[in-house]
């Protein structure tokens, strides 16, 4: 496929030392039957980021290319995509820590596509819920006698890495159960039901065991680690599920 060199403005008055060939999927399922990719020769600095050169695709030779962000800043979860074959927030990853003359992007795995880059999350949002992410209690009203319900730094650290989850699917993209089973609820649900059932606060737990206890639920998990690997937060769902898991079994309380 012929190379269509893109020239802004910055790269006319002061060339970039390096450049990448950027290959973008291309997709409608309205109307096309197979994926295609486009090529373009991108200059980049070492503080490029995937998404800046997606964006001067857009801005200087083809605004159709669809693609999801917002923040920029690895906080909304909005621009998560396959780069380079391993599932990315686009704004996270710069070029230059790819250490790759070509650079392909593509949309996440395990979610249906709207169109090019930008992929439907009514399953991971359906999930996430079914799960109940918020705290449970009797005592939900509010009095003048309410007050803070403190906990330790022991009780905070058994689930505050699982509280940074920006849900941006990436954990769901890379698992290989989410591609074999549509109704597994998958790695982003189960770690948020862990970080629930482990608060001292919440008063839910039977009810969110009872949820995920089923075929399509905590058992379909296989263990792969794959949903680890890829979180560009830290959060380690593997091992949120595994801990949860215990808690199935009667090993914790």
């Amino acid at each position: 496929m012929a190379q269509i060199p893109i020239i802004t403005e910055a790269a006319a008055t002061t060339p970039s030392p390096k450049a990448i060939t950027l290959r973008i999927a291309r997709y409608n399922p309205q109307h096309d039957s197979a994926k295609k990719f486009m090529e373009f020769i991108i200059p980049y600095e070492k503080w490029t980021t995937v998404l800046e050169a997606i964006l001067e695709v857009k801005k200087y030779f083809d605004h159709s290319v669809a693609v999801r962000y917002s923040c920029r800043q690895a906080t909304c979860g909005s621009c998560g995509m396959i780069i380079n074959g391993k599932p990315r927030l686009a704004c996270f990853t710069k070029i230059s820590e790819l250490n790759s003359n070509v650079v392909t992007v593509e949309p996440m795995n395990n979610f249906p596509v709207i169109r090019d880059l930008a992929v439907k999350f009514e399953r991971l949002f359906d999930t996430h819920h079914k799960v109940k992410p918020y705290l449970i209690r009797d005592d939900t009203e509010i009095t003048t006698d309410s007050k803070e319900f403190l906990q330790s730094p022991e009780e905070l650290e058994k689930y505050i890495q699982f509280s940074n989850c920006i849900k941006c699917g990436l954990c769901n993209s890379a698992c290989p159960t989410m591609a074999t089973d549509s109704s597994f609820v998958g790695p982003q649900a189960l770690a948020q039901a862990y970080r629930y059932v482990a608060d001292s606060r919440d008063k839910g737990k039977d009810t969110r065991l009872k949820i995920i206890d089923e075929s399509h639920g905590i058992w379909r998990c296989h263990f792969a680690g794959s949903c680890s690997q890829v979180c560009p937060k830290g959060v380690d769902p593997a091992m949120g599920i595994q801990l949860l898991r215990g808690y199935m079994l009667g090993f914790r309380s």
